[in-house]
């Protein structure tokens, strides 16, 4: 830089007259002064990377996984499970007294992980694991361990397994990836395309990405190679902490394109810990369905800014029920932190104890109400219970009318038929969806069922269009309805009626 200013003085002092000469050499200095700002931000930049990768490497391994599955034997058609022609082909046999004959044949993948503890515990990804029956960890030295799974998770790609060593094993541990900025220096190891023991370097590009992997989603990303191989391996800070476990890459070619995603070690490090004591997960529970607030349901419900976590249901037997959460509420606060976005909360209530009283801050026709909700635990598999039924009068009139685009009619024995509704629903039924309207816009079908309209039940097609015409007089510019379709699912759904 300093050549390249001393050149740059060179050249304006011959272009100028003597006279000018004093407005040039002020000109140069502010232009130095400029150059000078942008190179001490550069030094403060990491010269190399060697004395990190050295202090971490040694704790990276490579993770390979064997499934050996039975095919049949050589000679034999080779047929796509579960199509017809195998079926027939299995009948041929079977007919014949025999078994198509086959041969075992192994399959192997590639992935990496990380110690964590001296004395033989390694986290990875679940799917590089997979469903292996053999899986061994491969150190930097050459050293090959038969490893045995403590725990998986499949939601958050996570799975804790255990080695054996001879010796204490060299450990990293997890850091707060919390205290990530953007634009702040990463490395990642790991074993892309089976190479083994590669560094990459790169800057956090970007906090909290949903990539629709599952439940959880709130992916760091990263510009550091990522790369088929990576997954399971982990992503350093300047500290020698690891603070994600690279899971995932957004590429048409399968190859590094800058953009990786890692698990943020604030999410994996109480899965990692809830697996070694376990061998299992034990999240919490709330016990309701919940869905966006966008910019026209909130107007909808009156609040400030679309926010929080709307409650589209609540299960009979959850936690929410006795604490007093009820279908319209909104989650603004859960144990003290704010929630964001609909999709802040299941990450908050996963990483909470089971059996914590938690306070719950709910905006309900515009009030902040605190509720306290010990928390339950989640279960896989675990199916919402029904909302509460009541009885319903299947013997009034038929009373059609329009409204929103909408065909309404009062509930029947026969349409509940037509619609395969139960006995017990209640509300106005959409019989037909103006195709061009706003309702039709939002996925309103027939048989569809309006249960709420503003946040008030509705019985008849006449309360629903009274409903409507209170709130223009409000000077609502929409109206919040509460459907249900015809499997029994609820939901909220926002359409303007300006």
């Amino acid at each position: 830089m300093r050549a390249s200013m001393a050149a740059f003085r060179n050249i304006s002092v011959s272009l100028v007259s003597n006279g000018a000469r004093r407005a040039f050499t002020s000109l140069a200095i502010a232009a130095t002064i400029a150059f000078a700002a942008p190179q001490a931000a550069l030094a403060r930049a990491p010269e190399s990377f060697a004395d990190l990768s050295a202090q971490v490497t040694d704790a990276v391994v490579n993770i390979s996984a064997a499934t050996t599955s039975e095919v049949r034997e050589r000679g034999m058609p080779q047929l796509p499970p579960g199509t017809p022609f195998e079926d027939l082909f299995e009948e041929f046999f079977k007919r014949r007294g025999q078994n198509a004959p086959t041969v075992p044949r192994r399959a192997n993948s590639l992935g990496s992980g990380f110690v964590i503890d001296p004395s033989g515990i390694i986290v990875t990804n679940n799917h590089v694991i997979g469903d292996a029956n053999e899986i061994t960890a491969i150190f930097n030295d050459g050293t090959k361990l038969k490893a045995e799974i403590i725990g998986k998770d499949t939601k958050l790609d996570i799975a804790v397994l255990r080695v054996k060593p001879d010796k204490p094993l060299k450990a990293v541990k997890f850091g707060d990836s919390d205290k990530l900025r953007i634009g702040d220096w990463v490395i990642a190891i790991g074993n892309p395309f089976g190479l083994g023991g590669s560094v990459s370097a790169g800057i956090v590009s970007a906090h909290d990405r949903n990539i629709d992997q599952g439940p959880y989603d709130n992916y760091i990303q990263t510009d550091a190679a990522i790369n088929r191989g990576n997954s399971g391996g982990p992503l350093f800070n300047m500290d020698g902490e690891v603070v994600g476990i690279n899971t995932a890459i957004l590429s048409p070619t399968g190859g590094s394109v800058g953009i990786g995603f890692a698990v943020p070690s604030s999410m994996a490090g109480p899965v990692v810990d809830q697996l070694r004591q376990f061998g299992e997960t034990r999240r919490g529970w709330l016990g309701v369905r919940i869905q966006q607030v966008d910019e026209q349901t909130a107007d909808a419900l009156g609040l400030d800014r679309a926010r929080g976590a709307l409650i589209a249901g609540v299960d009979e037997k959850g936690p929410a029920k006795p604490a007093g959460i009820e279908i319209g509420d909104v989650v603004v606060r859960f144990d003290g932190r704010e929630v964001k976005s609909a999709r802040d909360l299941p990450r908050m209530v996963a990483a909470t104890p089971v059996g914590k009283d938690v306070e719950v801050v709910v905006l309900r026709k515009g009030q902040e109400m605190p509720k306290t909700v010990k928390l339950g635990r989640l279960e896989d598999g675990e199916e919402q219970a029904a909302l509460t039924k009541g009885d319903t009068d299947t013997d009034k009139p038929v009373v059609s009318r329009k409204a929103l685009g909408l065909d309404l009619s009062s509930l029947t024995d026969d349409l509940k038929n037509r619609y395969s509704l139960k006995d017990e629903t209640k509300g106005v039924i959409v019989t037909d969806v103006d195709p061009n309207s706003a309702a039709a816009d939002k996925r309103i079908q027939p048989g569809d069922v309006i249960m709420e309209v503003g946040q008030e039940a509705v019985a008849s097609p006449a309360d629903v269009t009274r409903r409507v015409d209170a709130l223009k007089k409000e000077g609502k510019k929409s109206a919040l309805l509460l459907i249900a379709n015809t499997q029994g699912e609820v939901r909220f759904v926002a359409i303007s009626i300006e």
